[in-house]
């Protein structure tokens, strides 16, 4: 059976960081890190996604001449063997700039262009697509009991706000990305409210990103998850979800076994719909 059109690309992670709360240090020199996302391609991967500085809740800052050191040199391996699309996961507007130049052709963006005054003006010039991801306070401290009156209504308008920001500095709308950035400020309640709800940001009009792969709200649920690597059914499931919820790509670490899924799902889809118009 065909898959039908509407499965969600897979973004695949490659995290080139020594304190990633993943997968830390395991991919952190440029061959391995290469090797490591060839080898997601070759597992189903559509995008790649570089980051040289970990977002976990605590994570210390990287100064941006470090974090062009890490990334520039896997971006250009990557781009020298595979022409598919490169996404740079930064907040800093020099270290995209650099990305871009070595082939890079997307900047995901947990500050959402609000890291520097500058990154909105940046990325209209770097005119690559652009992911605006919503994050209540920074890394550091985001985690430190956050609150919302109502997680989706201030998500939602909160990314709409930065939409306008992006434009007004000629950001084209066609290259925005929204994504609600779960575990980015977020109670493992918020995170869970916010994948139920996800239509909602969808509704909106821009393609989402949803990223939950391998996150402690999966511990919340079972807590015997207490290594982020036992988490694959509670990721494979908030996938799921946020596929038949809208959701265009999902930023995973274990891309066979998503794609798989999304796969099944979408056959099992298509079946029920030819089995309505029999």
């Amino acid at each position: 059976m065909t898959v039908p059109p509407s499965v969600p690309r897979v973004m695949g992670i490659v995290n080139v960081t020594p304190d990633s709360f993943s997968d830390g240090g395991r991919h952190a020199g440029v061959a391995a890190a290469v090797a490591h996302g060839l080898r997601l391609v070759e597992q189903g991967a559509d995008i790649l996604d570089v980051g040289g500085e970990s977002t976990r809740p605590g994570a210390e800052p990287v100064e941006a001449d470090a974090e062009v050191a890490r990334v520039v040199p896997v971006i250009e391996g990557l781009r020298a063997r595979w022409a598919g699309p490169i996404s740079i996961d930064t907040m800093k507007p020099g270290v995209a700039r650099a990305a871009v130049a070595a082939g890079a052709t997307m900047w995901n963006d947990v500050a959402a262009l609000g890291w520097s005054p500058d990154a909105p003006a940046v990325a209209a010039e770097l005119g690559c697509e652009v992911v605006l991801m919503h994050m209540k306070g920074e890394p550091r401290t985001m985690q430190a009991a956050p609150r919302y009156e109502d997680v989706v209504t201030e998500v939602v308008d909160w990314l709409l706000e930065r939409v306008e920001v992006a434009v007004a500095a000629g950001v084209a709308r066609e290259r925005i990305w929204l994504d609600p950035g779960l575990g980015f400020g977020k109670t493992a309640a918020h995170n869970l409210a916010l994948t139920a709800r996800l239509d909602r940001l969808v509704a909106a009009g821009f393609p989402v990103l949803y990223g939950a792969s391998r996150k402690r709200t999966i511990q919340s649920i079972d807590p015997g998850a207490t290594d982020p690597l036992d988490r694959l059914g509670g990721s494979l499931a908030l996938a799921l979800d946020a596929a038949r919820r809208g959701a265009e790509v999902i930023r995973v670490h274990d891309v066979r076994e998503t794609v798989q899924a999304l796969r099944v799902q979408a056959a099992v889809e298509a079946a029920r719909l030819s089995g309505s118009r029999d």
